[in-house]
């Protein structure tokens, strides 16, 4: 068998079983998609490796093999930014994968990178990283759970509780239910007491949001019972005038991403400036962020919300999942 499974009593592996990325594919991403050996990470001064049990998918990886992010001349790269594993010492940790040019955190005048866009990847047996970026697990959270948690579930985190600054009993509206970073904003909303409600075009996603901790689901663009403090923006064109329509005077649009594109028709310009509207950029979250997250989910009992769980050697179906959209939460890889 050539997969994970093959693998995984290598301690001292020249070579590694991983899924990279091969080309780029602006228009069909998925042929750049490859799952085969590659050479095991080399180790910078600072640096450690995590022996990783378990990765979650993004779309990040999706646009990475589209070349955004990623160049040509760094290819081939091995894709993923999530794990949680085991480091050299046999701990169970967890790996944040925002990383600084001087490899110990990101201090304020160097420009950060995220993992796969200079660094190899999550989806493999191993993955190197500076000694900084790795984190204890909590024990109360299972290797895939804690692989959810540092891109979109720290990208949700970020947006409702940095950059929106909701607290609890405010209100929020949640964009196209069902992605990760919609999903965990949904579930941690309603851990901390926000009254959230939630869009999707899909009627079992909607049921789903319901369950998860919304007030109501509704179709894109649906009117509102109330204007909102802050929405959770994600899609993009799609849904951006509904999203600006539905807030309060004075209340904060948090955007992470424009999965739908990112040239609205209606910008809303007038709207914004006359209600005095806030329109927030966020990007992925920081090392503190990251811990308080962990620490907040063994706490409380809030669990990421799990698609599928698959064998690194089915990598492919878990792309071919994300790209279709059809799925609810998060998809994770393990290596064993």
């Amino acid at each position: 068998m050539r997969g994970s499974a093959a693998h995984r009593c290598r301690p001292n592996l020249k070579v590694m079983f991983a899924a990279y990325a091969a080309r780029i594919d602006r228009d069909q991403p998925l042929n750049g998609l490859e799952l085969g050996e590659r050479p095991a990470p080399e180790v910078l001064p600072g640096w450690t490796t995590v022996t990783v049990k378990a990765a979650s998918l993004n779309h990040h990886d999706l646009w990475s093999l589209r070349g955004v992010g990623l160049g040509e001349d760094k290819l081939p790269m091995i894709l993923g930014c999530d794990a949680a594993g085991l480091d050299e010492d046999g701990n169970e940790v967890v790996v944040h994968s925002v990383i600084g040019q001087t490899g110990h955190g990101v201090g304020p005048d160097e420009p950060r990178s995220i993992l796969t866009e200079r660094y190899q990847g999550t989806f493999a047996e191993k993955v190197a990283v500076p000694a900084w970026n790795v984190l204890p697990k909590p024990k109360e959270l299972s290797f895939a759970e804690a692989a959810c948690l540092p891109t979109a579930w720290l990208t949700a985190y970020r947006m409702l509780f940095t950059n929106a600054g909701v607290r609890p009993g405010d209100s929020v509206l949640v964009q196209g239910a069902g992605g990760g970073v919609a999903t965990a904003a949904i579930v941690l909303g309603r851990a901390a007491g926000l009254r959230v409600f939630a869009t999707s075009r899909d009627e079992a996603k909607r049921k789903r949001a319901v369950e998860l901790g919304a007030l109501e689901a509704y179709e894109p663009g649906a009117r509102l019972p109330q204007r909102v403090d802050a929405v959770i923006e994600t899609v993009g064109a799609a849904t951006w005038s509904h999203s600006v329509k539905s807030l309060r005077p004075g209340g904060t649009l948090v955007i992470s991403g424009a999965t739908s594109g990112d040239r609205p028709s209606h910008a809303e310009l007038t709207r914004i400036f006359f209600l005095e509207l806030k329109v927030v950029g966020s990007t992925m979250g920081s090392k503190d962020e990251l811990e308080d997250l962990l620490a907040f989910c063994a706490a409380t009992g809030v669990r990421p919300v799990i698609d599928e769980v698959l064998p690194l050697d089915r990598a492919r179906e878990g792309f071919e999942k994300m790209a279709a959209g059809d799925l609810f939460g998060k998809i994770v890889l393990t290596t064993s």
